[in-house]
């Protein structure tokens, strides 16, 4: 199967969002499918949205196959243009475990390091994470602030994208200003 990786661009918009509530209802239930549909469509409303950070990975009949959003993201109104949020990630359930997500996060770290950007931040399950070289984030000054409920503080995680980049970012994480999350 071919797989190319792309930026969004606009005739893949609504295909993109299909995808990511196909995706986490099946993978959760359809509250959880209809959220992230609206937060991605939300970031994309935002001034934090990065369209050429916005990438899709297709096969050889330009199906999406494949998604993965970083945008712009603050600790406590700092940091905006060195942290990006990536979120959310999404593989059609059919071909997970493949190597999609892989492809698209470390294209994505590439991206964003020829932006200037230093670091990534992502929620998530730390052995998805960990292999892609994310770390506690916790560890580095970066906490959860008292509306982030994760199951265990490991699964709010940090990466480098230029070394010694953690060394001054710190502060609480803070998603209130996502309605969609809300």
């Amino acid at each position: 199967m071919e797989r190319i990786i792309k930026p969004m661009d606009a005739r893949y918009l609504q295909a993109s969002l299909e995808l990511l509530e196909d995706v986490f209802t099946a993978w959760a239930d359809p509250k959880e499918g209809r959220m992230v549909r609206r937060l991605a469509a939300e970031i994309r409303a935002e001034k934090y949205y990065l369209p050429e950070l916005e990438l899709i990975m297709v096969d050889e009949t330009d199906r999406i196959i494949g998604y993965a959003m970083f945008s712009r993201f603050h600790l406590e109104g700092k940091f905006e243009d060195e942290l990006l949020l990536l979120t959310p990630v999404a593989v059609r359930t059919e071909l997970q475990r493949q190597h999609i997500s892989r492809d698209l996060i470390e294209y994505g770290f590439g991206k964003a390091k020829e932006l200037g950007f230093t670091a990534v931040l992502v929620e998530g399950d730390p052995q998805n994470y960990n292999p892609r070289g994310f770390k506690t984030s916790a560890d580095f000054g970066i906490t959860a602030g008292p509306d982030v409920h994760l199951p265990d503080v490991r699964c709010l995680m940090v990466k480098e994208l230029a070394a010694g980049a953690l060394d001054h970012i710190k502060g609480i994480v803070d998603f209130s200003f996502y309605d969609s999350l809300q």
